[in-house]
């Protein structure tokens, strides 16, 4: 049987030729609705524009596929953040895009122009990271759910989910999806300093990115608790508290770097003679004030008559998100009535060290075939496999140590234990924004990468009852159609989410 990570890797690779498959046939037969994704005026910069393409009209429709935020995205690559909204368009996809586009599409750009290349280069970018983000999906989903055919599930949802239209196009969201998985999964396997990396880049990617710092936050404080409490060794707990300090701070870096440039552009060296609003401001928050001024968000301001198709549209995937919340939110109480907190965080942090052991070693043999392979090829293959035998023997030894100490409570997390909490806290926190604070349309992408979404759904749809089979087909039908229906009116520039 094939790998089921192998399995995720084909099944995302395959859903993203269907989803570029239904776009670009709707860009074939249908008219798009707003036909100024076309237009391209010059930048304001001085310097010389690249030459154009003499395949005028592939170029223009090469060009014509960033639509909607696509847009925006587009401009800060080509020409730079020259307008004060443009800043709230994140830098890593602009960033990503003129690299590639200087680099390994750079060829193409004699003959479709440096913008269309620009777009193929953000769709080519974001096809392929939304494949390596469905594999970090299932990796994590593993780790946390701790169930093979749940992860599974999961991931094949994830692949398929009603954002999907946005994961193959000029958006953030593939980006985003990509470091903040990765980053979770390096951070529940123990490797901080990767965690750390992708997540403070999944900060530059999108505004809520910094907000997965929070996961480093709850493991200082089951590492710090551990520490106080069981090993009764208070500096390390401090010790702990400290780092994730650090870490918190790195995370945060990258979007607050970005202000201060905005900050830089328009209140220092703008060409505006009067400071912006902002500007004045004790803290001159550039993206908070975007939001609100050109995109009127804020609490309770998108509650109007007007806006009522949109929550409508919104409705899928917040009642999946309540629903996940709940389910969640019940199986942990019923998780700590069963046993104490101590035992819970104690078994989280030796699952967590027999991962980083595990993850450790195998970089161990790995290294010594490489480096016995070459001068003693028959000596050292034995020497390998005995040393590899001596690795797994001592990671099963601590794992069988873990599994024999928490005996009791294994039955409970077959789908999680102690360590869903920050995942179901970071979704309540991303749902409350959504339906109350942001443009309510926007939940379908703003809660496309957030995994205990995809593991509820995944279990109704292994439940055996009649009720969760209406919902299985209800989740189903939701999210074929939202693939279609995006497809369609995305690709198009019609309105969608």
């Amino acid at each position: 049987m094939e790998p089921p990570l192998a399995g995720v890797v084909r099944l995302a690779a395959a859903s993203r030729v269907l989803v570029l498959s239904l776009s670009l046939l709707a860009r074939l037969l249908f008219r798009p609705y707003d036909t100024s994704a076309s237009l391209n005026p010059p930048c304001l910069s001085s310097s010389p524009s690249a030459p154009s393409s003499p395949l005028t009209n592939l170029s223009a429709a090469v060009s014509s596929l960033a639509v909607w935020d696509g847009v925006h995205f587009a401009r800060p690559a080509e020409c730079g953040y020259e307008y004060e909204q443009s800043f709230a368009f994140l830098p890593l996809l602009p960033a990503s895009i003129v690299l590639l586009a200087r680099s390994l599409f750079a060829p193409l750009v004699p003959v479709l122009g440096y913008r269309a290349v620009l777009v193929l280069s953000g769709y080519v970018l974001n096809n392929v990271a939304f494949v390596a983000a469905a594999a970090y999906f299932y990796r994590l989903s593993l780790l946390i759910l701790k169930d093979r055919k749940a992860a599974y599930r999961a991931s094949v949802l994830f692949c398929f989910n009603p954002a999907s239209v946005f994961y193959s196009s000029l958006y953030s969201e593939s980006l985003y999806a990509l470091f903040s998985l990765g980053g979770l999964f390096y951070l529940f396997s123990g490797a901080n300093t990767v965690a750390v990396i992708m997540l403070a880049l999944s900060g530059s990617a999108r505004s809520n990115g910094a907000l997965n710092a929070g996961y480093f936050c709850f493991q200082a404080l089951l590492q710090a608790y551990d520490a106080a409490v069981r090993k009764n060794r208070p500096l390390l707990a401090v010790q702990a508290l400290v780092a994730a300090a650090l870490r918190t701070v790195f995370i945060f870096l990258p979007f607050f770097a970005f202000q201060a440039y905005g900050y830089w552009n328009i209140c220092v060296h703008g060409s505006s003679e009067e400071l912006r609003p902002w500007c004045k401001a004790k803290v001159p928050l550039l993206y908070g004030f975007i939001q609100s001024h050109y995109w009127g968000v804020g609490f309770l301001r998108y509650f109007q008559v007007k806006q009522l198709p949109n929550f409508l549209l919104a409705s899928p995937v917040l009642s999946l998100a309540v629903y996940s919340i709940i389910h969640y939110t019940k199986m942990l109480h019923q998780l700590f009535r069963t046993t104490s907190i101590h035992m819970q965080i104690i078994t989280a942090l030796e699952e967590r060290s027999v991962e980083s052991c595990k993850g450790s070693n195998d970089m161990t043999v790995s290294r010594s075939e490489l480096s016995t392979g070459s001068t003693n090829k028959t000596h050292g293959n034995s020497m390998v496999k005995q040393r590899k035998s001596v690795v797994t023997e001592k990671a099963s030894a601590m794992f069988h140590d873990t599994m024999s100490a928490n005996q009791n409570i294994k039955e409970i997390q077959d789908e999680g234990s102690i360590l869903l909490l920050p995942f179901v806290l970071h979704l309540a926190f991303m749902t409350f924004t959504a339906f109350f604070v942001m443009h309510v349309q926007v939940s379908t992408r703003f809660l496309s990468s957030s995994p205990p979404i995809y593991w509820a759904a995944g279990h109704i749809l292994a439940s055996p009852n009649c009720s969760s089979r209406r919902w299985s087909y209800l989740i189903c039908v939701y999210f074929i159609a939202y693939i279609l229906l995006g497809s369609l009116l995305f690709s198009n520039f019609y309105p969608f989410t």
